[in-house]
């Protein structure tokens, strides 16, 4: 697939209009952010280079779950997950990846009462700003989804705006549309980067200027910026998740006092959970899952799910990106020098919007304000949080 093959990879196509034409752009990150990005500069005119010191879709974007929703109470949060949807449904097809309709579904216990009402709160404030949720009680949960237990659940919201993908798939499909619109993969090139003015350094020490500069390579980010001198309020954490074979048609469901989420998968189920609150190394984690992980969370599964025979297939770990706020970091950084990460284990659903946003920001359109990179100093100390997870404050 090519840029010129379809007609939007184009939801949002006339929001500027070769305002790129003339512009160079380096891209470091070959995952869903950073190929989306590409290609919608490429497509504007940008004469874009994306770099990847691995394959395309070689790290976190490539053991992501691949689960997408607009399940948020927060107006700017809903409105980028529900741009990315649809740009999610725009994109698929036959010829690129798969996209899959699939209601999103989110319960408190019995007994938990703090993420019960949490969550009543949340389908609220989601109602108020057009999401399309409901709460359900245990009886509609079980007459909506009869694969689901539901005895011992006090309340449950469900989304219909939802779905799964194949996280390597849309990243793969989306680089190859920015070759196809004009723009350079280098793959296997590591690269650091330096500002002021922004610029890549390649392996043998050689410097390129460019325009600007968008450093999306996901865990590794932090350490590219530390790199050129320039510090984030990030942390990389690693999670973990697996895939048994069943049958389960629907629904995607995040247990929040069980702290596991579950989707269908073309093999059966896919599930995780396995945070560890700790910063990790992106050079030197643990890919494994750990040796009680499949068993354990099998076992929560199972309770769930009664009636779905289900066995492991595998189970691997990966890294999600942290900030003190819970929120991402989107924008310019300094001049011409731009990031894209910190996103909670909620990079990959949002990738087709916040690729495009940071796309144009870089043409010179509107920033994320809420997003800016620069509202921390780079230095705070704050605690890695799970990323799917009820949120208490909002």
């Amino acid at each position: 697939m090519t840029g010129d093959d379809d007609p939007e990879l184009a939801v949002g196509a006339d929001a500027f209009v070769q305002q790129g034409a003339g512009l160079e752009v380096a891209v470091v990150g070959a995952g869903a952010v950073g190929a989306t990005a590409a290609y919608d500069l490429a497509r504007e005119g940008a004469d874009v280079t994306l770099y990847d010191r691995g394959q395309v879709a070689s790290g976190s974007s490539g053991r992501a779950a691949g689960i997408c929703y607009d399940a948020f109470a927060d107006p700017l949060d809903a409105e980028i997950a529900g741009e990315a949807i649809e740009r999610f449904r725009a994109f698929s097809g036959d010829d690129t990846f798969p996209f899959v309709e699939c209601p999103y579904v989110w319960l408190a216990r019995e007994g938990d009462t703090e993420r019960a009402d949490a969550i009543r709160e949340q389908i609220e404030r989601m109602q108020e700003n057009g999401v399309v949720a409901l709460e359900l009680d245990a009886d509609a949960l079980a007459d909506r989804f009869p694969a689901l237990r539901t005895d011992d659940v006090a309340v449950a919201g469900i989304a219909g705006a939802a779905g799964y993908t194949d996280p390597a798939q849309y990243t793969a499909c989306l680089a190859a549309a920015a070759t196809g619109a004009g723009a350079t993969l280098e793959s296997e090139t590591p690269v650091g980067v330096r500002a002021d003015p922004a610029r890549i350094v390649l392996e043998d020490g050689t410097e390129r200027e460019v325009d600007a500069v968008l450093v999306a390579a996901g865990a590794h980010t932090k350490q590219l910026l530390a790199d050129a001198g320039i510090p984030i309020a990030m942390k990389p954490y690693r999670v973990q998740a697996l895939v048994a074979s069943g049958d389960l048609a629907e629904p995607t469901c995040y247990d929040a006092t069980g702290e596991f989420y579950l989707r269908p998968h073309p093999e059966g189920l896919l599930a995780g959970d396995g945070t560890e609150e700790i910063e990790a190394d992106p050079d030197d984690y643990d890919r494994a899952a750990d040796p009680d992980f499949a068993d354990d969370l099998l076992e929560r599964v199972r309770r769930r799910l009664p009636d779905v025979e289900l066995e492991l297939e595998r189970a691997w770990a990966g890294l999600c990106t942290s900030t003190p706020d819970r929120d991402p970091l989107v924008g310019q950084l300094q001049n011409g020098l731009y990031v894209a990460t910190g996103f909670q284990g909620h990079g990959f659903m949002r990738a087709p919007a916040i690729g495009r946003r940071v796309a144009e920001d870089i043409l010179g359109g509107d920033s994320i304000e809420d997003f800016d990179p620069t509202r921390f100093d780079g230095d705070e100390e704050f605690e890695v949080v799970e990323g799917m997870a009820v949120d208490f404050e909002n």
